[in-house]
């Protein structure tokens, strides 16, 4: 006989009582099963169908099955007795063998990849296939060395606006106000306009812009013109941030013109690359012509996505995130993410050398700028960082501030108080060489008449003469002298003191200190 029929109508007494001794009275109980009993006594059934009725697309039980609205495991019950909510993330953390062992007990109900005849899709590989994509599961594959980045929308907006034609007006920024300016972006709405979308991130700074203002301005507009214009937040990487650090800041659906939201777990939902999603407010918020319903294996699949298949590892491992961390959990990495900023921006600004421009408010990001230096020795300061195995990429300001040089850098969970203090001591280290490098390049310049011989092969149509960090293209038939100049490698020292200076058959010049001089020099100048 079903829990349901033995009076427990949602039958949650499977999840929290697991198998084996018989059922106890009341005052039989311990203080953690009373706990777990008052939990559940305090779930209604209209609280369940809400939490049934957030899923958009569609329903993923019946409402027979109200039991489906919490997790439960046969086997982690010999760790946890409380049952965990399924469509919110629990409040605190449990251990991680539970949070495993309770998804690894869920994942059992589903099919053998190997016995599915009805997809086209890869189902095996070599194990050691397999142990090289486990490697490479924390590489990002669209991470270049470094990142050029000269427009403060990020590549998905840009994207978007190619491939759906899409009119897309941009908010310039300008001087110490780098992310997009409410009133300016409430002005350039029109009638035509399908959205105003705000980032709650910067892709530059990690500054989170106003989307309360916004929303409050856009309101004033709407009111006035009849419009309906909406608000997109693209939280892509602030949406794991604000709930833990900023609960009271305003940016999501507690204003009424925030329709939609994005984010990637990928980020601080702490997944590897390869998971985002995006919530609309409501059903009806997301048009249904916009849906596809594809009978496809079967089964009738809604879908509104570019793609198609795509692998389930990564939200097997968000899934596993959220049991895992709760929401306790994440307040604490989060936190910690921050403290490892902070450190970092405090380190920074005690060598006087650099100017933050990152905000306090915003994602774990350290952005700064050089004082009193050309705009180009952020560049090589990146590139010598690169010697101690950092990639801090270094990148110009979009239009309207393109006169700045900024460095950047993402503190992660990884990134903890160790390495942040290394990274200090090794940016303090790149500058002080950089800033104590020898001005000039040695170099020496020199004359070498090319001829043929037939002391030295037949050589009936010419060849190359090397000459280090350099060649010479010459002809049987046209014999001349042609000037040359290669760099020395070595410091400039050498030479003054008199050093060997190196000669290759021919004729020495002159001897240089001066970057770049006598390139181009016709034969015989300045002999």
């Amino acid at each position: 006989m079903s829990p349901c029929s033995q009076g427990d109508p949602f039958g949650l007494q499977q999840l929290h009582q697991p198998p084996g001794p018989p059922k106890r009275n009341r005052k039989e109980l311990d203080e953690g099963e009373l706990v777990a009993e008052n939990v559940l006594a305090k779930v209604t059934l209209q609280e369940l169908h809400r939490e049934r009725d957030r899923m958009v697309l569609s329903d993923v039980q019946t409402p027979d099955e109200i039991s489906s609205s919490f997790i439960s495991s046969v086997f982690a019950s010999r760790y946890v007795q409380d049952p965990l909510p399924r469509y919110r993330m629990p409040e605190n953390s449990i251990p991680k063998e539970v949070a495993y062992q309770i998804i690894h007990d869920e994942l059992q109900l589903d099919g053998n990849p190997r016995l599915n005849l009805a997809s086209f899709v890869t189902t095996w590989m070599e194990p050691e296939c397999d142990k090289l994509m486990i490697e490479s599961m924390s590489k990002n594959y669209v991470d270049m060395d470094e990142y050029p980045i000269t427009t403060e929308l990020q590549v998905c907006w840009e994207k978007f606006a190619r491939y759906f034609d899409v009119e897309l007006k941009e908010v310039k920024l300008s001087e110490g106000y780098y992310v997009m300016d409410p009133k300016k972006a409430v002005e350039m709405v029109d009638e035509n306009t399908i959205c105003v979308a705000a980032i709650l991130g910067s892709t530059l700074t990690g500054e989170f812009e106003d989307v309360k203002l916004l929303n409050d301005l856009l309101s004033e507009k709407n009111k006035k013109t009849g419009w309906e214009t909406p608000i997109h937040v693209d939280a892509a990487s602030g949406g794991f941030v604000a709930p833990f650090l900023y609960p009271e800041l305003e940016w999501d659906f507690r204003l009424p013109l925030v329709k939609s939201i994005n984010v990637s777990g990928h980020k601080y939902g702490l997944v590897y690359a390869g998971i985002g999603w995006v919530i609309w407010r409501s059903k009806e918020d997301l048009p249904e012509e916009l849906i596809f319903h594809i009978n496809y294996l079967g089964a009738d699949q809604p879908t509104f996505t570019l793609n198609f298949s795509k692998g389930s590892s990564q939200i097997v491992a968000q899934y596993y995130q959220f049991l895992r961390m709760g929401m306790e959990g994440y307040k604490k990495v989060i936190t910690n993410c921050m403290e490892s900023a902070k450190l970092l921006q405090k380190g920074l600004e005690n060598t006087g050398q650099f100017e933050i421009i990152s905000k306090d408010q915003g994602v774990p990001l350290v952005a700064f700028t050089m004082k009193n230096k050309s705009k180009t020795f952020p560049f090589q300061l990146s590139k010598a960082l690169r010697h101690h195995g950092w990639i801090v990429p270094a990148y110009t300001m979009p239009a309207n501030v393109e006169h700045m040089t900024v460095l950047r850098v993402v503190v992660r969970e990884d990134l903890g108080r160790n390495l942040v203090e290394k990274l200090v001591s090794h940016i303090k280290g790149a500058m002080f060489e950089l800033e104590n490098a020898p001005s000039g390049i040695p170099r020496i310049a020199f004359t070498v008449e090319v001829k043929s011989s037939d002391d030295y092969g037949s050589g009936d149509k010419g060849g190359v003469l090397h000459i280090p960090a350099t060649s010479i293209q010459w002809k049987q038939h046209k014999p001349e002298t042609v000037g040359k100049e290669v760099q020395v490698m070595g410091e400039s020292d050498s030479f003054k003191s008199g050093g060997n200076t190196p000669l290759l058959s021919g004729k020495e010049v002159s001897k240089e200190n001066q970057e770049g001089a006598g390139i181009g020099r016709k034969c015989g100048e300045g002999q």
